[in-house]
């Protein structure tokens, strides 16, 4: 294990859930973009393994997955033996830039309360979710692995996600860096795609081509006719907005008419080569400094601080020039 991380840049934890996306989708469609989009981290072309299983069954929950490969060149296992994972990072394997290894996804989480109620969705509380993740994200760095990359396949993650790191970040010597798949394309992108019609969304065009891009025999568009979602507010500002439930809603909503697997292959190609790019400078930057649990200066070298009444005290002066 100290080879394996000696050997590597950062650490890859994907993020997904097992949540209703719509009967053209598996439960585990969160996974498979999350542990597909992990692997593409690497760099272009070479191998991905596999941690601890990730890929297997549970990402297909619902469907079929198959592991995604690699666009991600040093990416390796962190359940495999230290030479495998040292080769796949060697830049004498023909694979140069950053060296990621990767560990087993985590796959269940907060979910909305619009899929809490459909067939399939497996959802934990969010302040479990916070602590569960704080847990693993410390568990990772305490290992060896300062830098750590989480790739993100379910919305709802972010805030839990972001939680749990500062509070790690508070705690350890620690890089995290988070990133959601589903941003690395804009939505003017997506309107070029696409066309006119709405395609972002849950279970939509775009998530379902998502899922053509990694694994097509997971996906049935000829289970659903299109639902078209409710209309988002005539602003351009951004916001959040959170309802009990949209309506035209089943559990998802979309034109699943736009879905294509070419499409799915470009999104994985766009997506994949801009989380390269961010990785690649994330490890080019230069490593944060240690936390600290006392933020105040120190005074000892200036004396004992100020007590109450001392007239030093007025305009934050504690002795001694600064």
């Amino acid at each position: 294990m100290a080879a394996v991380a000696a050997a590597a840049d950062y650490a890859v934890l994907p993020v997904g859930a097992v949540e209703w996306h719509g009967p053209h989708l598996p439960l585990g469609t969160d996974l498979i973009l999350a542990e597909g989009f992990a692997a593409e981290a690497g760099g272009a072309g070479g191998p991905a393994a596999e941690a601890g299983g990730a890929g297997g069954p549970a990402a297909g929950a619902g469907g079929s997955s198959s592991p995604a490969a690699g666009a991600g060149g040093a990416v390796a296992s962190a359940a495999g033996s230290a030479s495998a994972a040292r080769s796949s990072g060697d830049t004498t394997t023909g694979f140069p830039g950053p060296r990621g290894v990767l560990f087993p996804a985590v796959p269940y989480a907060a979910c909305p309360g619009q899929t809490r109620p459909w067939p399939g969705t497996v959802s934990i509380r969010p302040e479990i979710a916070v602590g569960y993740l704080a847990d693993v994200i410390e568990g990772i760095v305490a290992a060896g692995f300062p830098r750590l990359l989480i790739v993100n396949g379910h919305d709802a993650n972010m805030s839990t996600v972001r939680a749990a790191m500062e509070w790690v970040s508070g705690r350890r010597t620690a890089s995290l860096l988070l990133v959601n798949w589903f941003q690395l394309v804009t939505p003017a992108e997506t309107t070029d795609l696409y066309g006119p019609l709405t395609a972002r969304g849950h279970g939509g065009a775009y998530e379902t081509s998502g899922v053509l891009g990694f694994d097509p025999g997971a996906v049935r568009l000829d289970a659903v006719t299109d639902l078209p979602p409710k209309p988002k507010l005539p602003v351009g500002h951004p916001y959040v907005l959170v309802e009990s439930r949209p309506d035209p809603w089943q559990g998802w909503s979309g034109h699943i008419s736009l879905a294509s697997e070419a499409a799915g292959r470009q999104v994985r190609a766009t997506a994949g080569a801009r989380l390269r790019e961010i990785v690649a400078a994330w490890v080019a930057a230069p490593p944060p400094a240690p936390p600290t649990a006392d933020p105040l200066p120190d005074v000892a070298a200036d004396g004992p601080a100020p007590t109450a009444g001392d007239p030093t005290a007025a305009d934050g002066a504690t002795g001694g020039d600064r």
